[in-house]
């Protein structure tokens, strides 16, 4: 293959590795049996770790303003996303992992409407539209997992709540990024998440030791295959292919994790959930394919 070819071909795989390592996230979560919060210290904290060394080598470029300014978006995002992750693992502890994992990507309908409600920005007929199917499909599967699950649908439910925050992760990632590299911007998030989850197990006297080997091994998986692997990929992507095919592929990540689910786990869906969750993915592609079509 020539290198122009090799060059083409890079980003489209870097994009197809990042959505396949955040499908198995939430497998990892759930083969780790171990508390939410302890899941995701140990996931920021190994991530905070590997990317120190590349941070410490770009840091350097960022004019004190901007870093300040970058910083401070870095901190946000890292709370929020500390907080998403903490009620989407426990979504996937007490639901399984794909109708939490479901819920919590559709983020985006959240982003829009946000837009759209506080910053006066215009939303066409498509993007109204998507965000009744998504909604229409999100109020399926809560009501199914209500009347048939355990827990009377409060992990799917955790799911959606984390998709709020997981909004506001990139809302501030956005602003963030406008300042910052993405290896120093994304440091300073896994950093802050670090931080709020340690101390959110210490608030819930969760024990961070005293868990089988198998457990380790996943909480190694989560930092190295997921958070470093899987989203580095994905921000590689990012730089080289447009919104409009990066955006809507990530759809894919529920997807993987509802296959795999299925093998790994003995997960099986009933049809009422597969046909909502088209209809949820359904609406949040029409979310997107509206943004891109109308330039926003």
């Amino acid at each position: 293959m020539h290198r122009k070819d090799l060059q083409a071909v890079l980003p489209y795989l870097g994009l197809g590795i990042g959505v396949l390592s955040l499908g198995f996230s939430a497998i990892f979560v759930r083969l780790a049996s171990a508390p939410g919060p302890v899941v995701n210290a140990y996931r920021m904290g190994i991530a905070t770790l590997l990317l120190g060394l590349p941070f410490a080598r770009n840091v350097g470029s960022a004019g004190k303003e901007e870093l300040k300014a970058g910083i401070k978006y870095a901190v946000l995002g890292g709370i929020f996303f500390a907080v998403d992750l903490m009620l989407w693992s426990t979504g996937v502890m007490l639901s399984g992992a794909t109708n939490p994992t479901l819920m919590a990507n559709i983020a985006p309908l959240w982003v829009g409407l946000g837009a759209a409600l506080f910053l006066g920005e215009k939303r066409g007929k498509g993007f109204w539209t998507g965000v009744a199917v998504a909604l229409i499909g999100s109020v399926l599967i809560l009501g199914q997992d209500a009347l048939q699950s355990a827990d009377f649908g409060l992990g799917t439910f955790l799911g959606l709540a984390g998709s709020f925050f997981y909004g506001g992760y990139f809302i501030f990632s956005q602003k963030g990024r406008s300042h910052l590299s993405s290896v120093v911007y994304f440091w300073g998030v896994v950093a802050t998440a670090t931080v709020v989850l340690l101390l959110s197990t210490w608030i819930f006297k969760y024990p961070l030791t005293g868990y089988t080997q198998s457990t380790y091994l996943n909480f190694l998986a989560l930092g190295m295959i997921v958070q470093v692997v899987g989203w580095f990929a994905i921000n590689y992507a990012q730089g080289y292919l447009p919104a409009a095919v990066v955006s809507p592929t990530l759809l894919g990540q529920p997807v993987v994790t509802a296959l795999v689910s299925g093998s790994l786990l003995g997960e099986r869906l009933s049809v009422i959930q597969v046909i909502a969750g088209v209809i949820v993915l359904g609406g949040v592609y029409m979310v997107h394919k509206s943004r891109f079509e109308t330039g926003d």
